[in-house]
């Protein structure tokens, strides 16, 4: 699968403070902005939001 710079790999940090992350792609041409979801962090036992690091 060739890498593209329309869908870059992109990490999503926890913003509990717990070093968690996930590692994802997104369409920069659909969501430009910082990507924020709602995802499970295993440190802090619980559904938190986790935000695009750059």
């Amino acid at each position: 699968m060739a890498r593209s710079e329309t869908r870059p790999v992109i990490t999503l940090r926890s913003t509990a403070g717990t070093g968690q992350a996930y590692v994802t792609r997104k369409s920069r041409r659909n969501n430009p902005d910082r990507l924020v979801l709602r995802k499970y962090d295993a440190v802090a036992g619980e559904h938190v939001m986790f935000r695009e690091e750059r």
